[in-house]
Protein backbone atom coordinates (compact mmCIF):
# COMPACT_ATOMS: atom_id res chain seq x y z
CA UNK A 1 0.00 0.00 0.00
CA UNK A 2 1.26 3.64 -1.16
CA UNK A 3 1.75 5.84 2.07
CA UNK A 4 0.38 9.37 1.04
CA UNK A 5 2.99 11.65 2.21
CA UNK A 6 0.64 14.82 2.41
CA UNK A 7 -1.68 12.33 4.81
CA UNK A 8 0.99 11.90 7.02
CA UNK A 9 2.52 15.03 7.31
CA UNK A 10 -0.90 16.26 8.04
CA UNK A 11 -1.75 14.13 10.69
CA UNK A 12 1.42 15.12 12.05
CA UNK A 13 0.22 18.85 12.05
CA UNK A 14 -2.32 18.14 13.61
CA UNK A 15 -0.68 16.24 16.65
CA UNK A 16 2.34 18.53 16.86
CA UNK A 17 -0.10 21.51 16.89
CA UNK A 18 -1.19 20.11 20.63
CA UNK A 19 1.84 18.40 21.58
CA UNK A 20 5.26 19.83 20.28
CA UNK A 21 6.87 16.93 22.28
CA UNK A 22 4.78 14.20 21.11
CA UNK A 23 7.33 11.11 20.09
CA UNK A 24 8.34 9.86 16.21
CA UNK A 25 6.08 6.69 18.01
CA UNK A 26 3.00 8.95 18.46
CA UNK A 27 3.56 10.72 15.28
CA UNK A 28 3.71 7.43 13.47
CA UNK A 29 0.13 5.94 15.35
CA UNK A 30 -1.64 9.52 14.52
CA UNK A 31 -0.70 8.80 11.11
CA UNK A 32 -2.05 5.48 11.03
CA UNK A 33 1.44 4.15 10.03
CA UNK A 34 4.27 2.08 11.41
CA UNK A 35 7.45 4.02 12.94
CA UNK A 36 9.68 2.32 10.31
CA UNK A 37 7.53 3.67 7.26
CA UNK A 38 7.61 7.28 9.17
CA UNK A 39 11.67 7.18 9.17
CA UNK A 40 11.49 6.06 5.67
CA UNK A 41 9.40 9.43 4.60
CA UNK A 42 11.34 11.54 7.07
CA UNK A 43 14.73 9.95 8.73
CA UNK A 44 14.92 11.89 11.66
CA UNK A 45 12.85 14.23 14.35
CA UNK A 46 14.53 17.57 12.17
CA UNK A 47 14.26 16.34 9.06
CA UNK A 48 10.40 15.30 10.02
CA UNK A 49 10.04 18.86 11.45
CA UNK A 50 11.31 20.92 8.07
CA UNK A 51 9.29 18.78 5.82
CA UNK A 52 6.08 19.73 8.22
CA UNK A 53 7.15 23.30 8.15
CA UNK A 54 7.47 23.29 4.66
CA UNK A 55 4.23 21.52 3.84
CA UNK A 56 2.29 24.19 6.29
CA UNK A 57 4.28 27.13 4.93
CA UNK A 58 2.98 26.13 1.32
CA UNK A 59 -0.80 25.39 1.84
CA UNK A 60 -0.71 28.52 4.13
CA UNK A 61 0.88 30.73 0.88
CA UNK A 62 -1.64 28.64 -1.64
CA UNK A 63 -4.58 29.89 0.81
CA UNK A 64 -2.77 33.30 0.81
CA UNK A 65 -2.73 33.55 -3.14
CA UNK A 66 -6.41 32.43 -3.38
CA UNK A 67 -7.47 35.63 -1.25
CA UNK A 68 -6.19 37.93 -3.59
CA UNK A 69 -5.45 40.50 -0.65
CA UNK A 70 -3.99 43.25 -2.74
CA UNK A 71 -7.07 43.86 -4.79
CA UNK A 72 -10.40 45.63 -3.39
CA UNK A 73 -11.60 46.94 -0.21
CA UNK A 74 -9.39 45.96 2.50
CA UNK A 75 -11.95 45.06 4.95
CA UNK A 76 -13.32 42.98 2.64
CA UNK A 77 -9.84 41.27 1.96
CA UNK A 78 -9.51 40.76 5.36
CA UNK A 79 -12.19 39.05 5.28
CA UNK A 80 -11.45 36.90 2.33
CA UNK A 81 -8.22 36.27 3.87
CA UNK A 82 -9.85 34.94 6.81
CA UNK A 83 -12.42 32.43 4.71
CA UNK A 84 -9.39 31.36 3.12
CA UNK A 85 -6.52 30.65 5.85
CA UNK A 86 -9.59 29.11 8.37
CA UNK A 87 -9.24 25.76 6.86
CA UNK A 88 -5.49 25.99 7.70
CA UNK A 89 -5.73 27.07 11.04
CA UNK A 90 -4.52 23.88 12.86
CA UNK A 91 -0.99 24.53 10.42
CA UNK A 92 -1.13 27.55 11.50
CA UNK A 93 -0.67 26.51 15.11
CA UNK A 94 2.06 24.18 14.25
CA UNK A 95 3.99 26.84 13.15
CA UNK A 96 3.54 29.40 15.72
CA UNK A 97 3.96 26.83 18.31
CA UNK A 98 6.82 25.17 17.53
CA UNK A 99 9.93 27.10 18.78
CA UNK A 100 12.44 25.03 17.12
CA UNK A 101 11.71 26.45 13.28
CA UNK A 102 12.87 29.58 14.86
CA UNK A 103 16.44 27.96 14.25
CA UNK A 104 15.64 26.99 10.37
CA UNK A 105 16.77 29.73 8.18
CA UNK A 106 14.60 28.72 4.85
CA UNK A 107 11.49 28.11 7.28
CA UNK A 108 11.73 31.33 8.70
CA UNK A 109 12.34 33.15 5.27
CA UNK A 110 9.25 31.71 4.09
CA UNK A 111 7.58 32.87 6.74
CA UNK A 112 8.71 36.45 6.62
CA UNK A 113 7.32 36.49 2.86
CA UNK A 114 3.89 35.67 4.20
CA UNK A 115 4.08 37.88 6.84
CA UNK A 116 5.23 40.67 4.70
CA UNK A 117 2.42 40.53 2.39
CA UNK A 118 -0.14 40.61 4.81
CA UNK A 119 1.21 43.50 6.79
CA UNK A 120 1.14 45.37 3.44
CA UNK A 121 -2.57 44.46 3.13
CA UNK A 122 -2.59 46.56 6.79
CA UNK A 123 -0.66 49.00 5.73
CA UNK A 124 -3.03 49.31 2.46
CA UNK A 125 -5.77 49.23 4.70
CA UNK A 126 -4.43 52.25 6.68
CA UNK A 127 -3.78 54.26 3.80
CA UNK A 128 -7.10 54.04 2.91
CA UNK A 129 -8.10 55.08 6.80
CA UNK A 130 -10.04 51.39 7.19
CA UNK A 131 -7.86 50.66 10.08
CA UNK A 132 -6.34 52.36 12.98
CA UNK A 133 -2.89 54.06 12.18
CA UNK A 134 -1.68 53.47 15.65
CA UNK A 135 -1.36 50.41 15.41
CA UNK A 136 2.02 48.96 13.19
CA UNK A 137 1.18 47.36 10.10
CA UNK A 138 3.77 44.55 11.23
CA UNK A 139 2.18 43.83 14.38
CA UNK A 140 -1.24 43.56 13.09
CA UNK A 141 -0.16 40.78 10.58
CA UNK A 142 1.54 39.15 13.81
CA UNK A 143 -2.17 39.90 15.68
CA UNK A 144 -3.92 37.98 12.67
CA UNK A 145 -1.69 35.09 12.76
CA UNK A 146 -1.56 34.59 16.30
CA UNK A 147 -5.25 34.93 16.53
CA UNK A 148 -5.51 32.11 13.35
CA UNK A 149 -3.44 29.61 15.42
CA UNK A 150 -5.87 30.38 18.65
CA UNK A 151 -9.22 29.14 16.74
CA UNK A 152 -6.67 25.90 15.32
CA UNK A 153 -6.17 24.91 18.90
CA UNK A 154 -9.81 26.04 20.01
CA UNK A 155 -11.24 23.79 17.63
CA UNK A 156 -8.91 21.15 18.14
CA UNK A 157 -9.44 20.96 21.59
CA UNK A 158 -13.61 21.48 21.18
CA UNK A 159 -13.94 24.93 22.59
CA UNK A 160 -14.69 26.57 19.10
CA UNK A 161 -17.12 24.79 16.84
CA UNK A 162 -15.52 24.74 13.21
CA UNK A 163 -18.54 26.62 11.60
CA UNK A 164 -17.88 29.65 13.96
CA UNK A 165 -14.12 29.81 13.30
CA UNK A 166 -14.35 32.69 10.92
CA UNK A 167 -16.43 34.80 12.41
CA UNK A 168 -14.80 34.13 15.83
CA UNK A 169 -11.47 35.43 13.53
CA UNK A 170 -12.50 37.87 12.36
CA UNK A 171 -14.97 39.36 14.56
CA UNK A 172 -12.11 39.60 17.61
CA UNK A 173 -9.16 40.62 15.08
CA UNK A 174 -11.58 44.04 12.89
CA UNK A 175 -12.96 44.67 16.54
CA UNK A 176 -9.41 45.81 17.20
CA UNK A 177 -7.92 46.98 14.14
CA UNK A 178 -10.71 49.13 12.38
CA UNK A 179 -10.74 52.41 13.05
CA UNK A 180 -13.17 53.61 15.64
CA UNK A 181 -15.73 55.53 13.88
CA UNK A 182 -16.41 52.61 11.03
CA UNK A 183 -16.62 49.95 14.09
CA UNK A 184 -20.19 50.50 14.23
CA UNK A 185 -21.40 50.00 10.86
CA UNK A 186 -19.06 47.25 9.81
CA UNK A 187 -19.54 44.74 12.89
CA UNK A 188 -23.50 45.87 12.69
CA UNK A 189 -23.26 43.86 8.87
CA UNK A 190 -21.19 41.32 10.30
CA UNK A 191 -23.71 40.72 12.70
CA UNK A 192 -26.82 40.69 10.20
CA UNK A 193 -24.75 38.66 8.28
CA UNK A 194 -24.13 36.05 10.87
CA UNK A 195 -27.74 36.07 12.10
CA UNK A 196 -29.14 35.25 8.51
CA UNK A 197 -26.38 32.32 8.07
CA UNK A 198 -27.25 30.76 11.28
CA UNK A 199 -31.29 31.08 10.51
CA UNK A 200 -30.65 29.15 6.96
CA UNK A 201 -28.34 26.23 8.90
CA UNK A 202 -31.40 26.12 10.99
Amino acid sequence: MTTDRDSVLLAAVGLLSRQPSASMDEIARAAGISRATLHRICPGRDTLLHEIATFALDRMTAALDSAAITEGDPVEAVRRLADAVIPEASVAAFLTGETRLFEDTAICEAWERMDARVAALFLRGQQSGSFRVELPAAWLSEAFFDLLAGVGWAVQEGRLAPRDSTFALTGLFLGGALRTDQHHSQYQNANQNQNQNQSQER
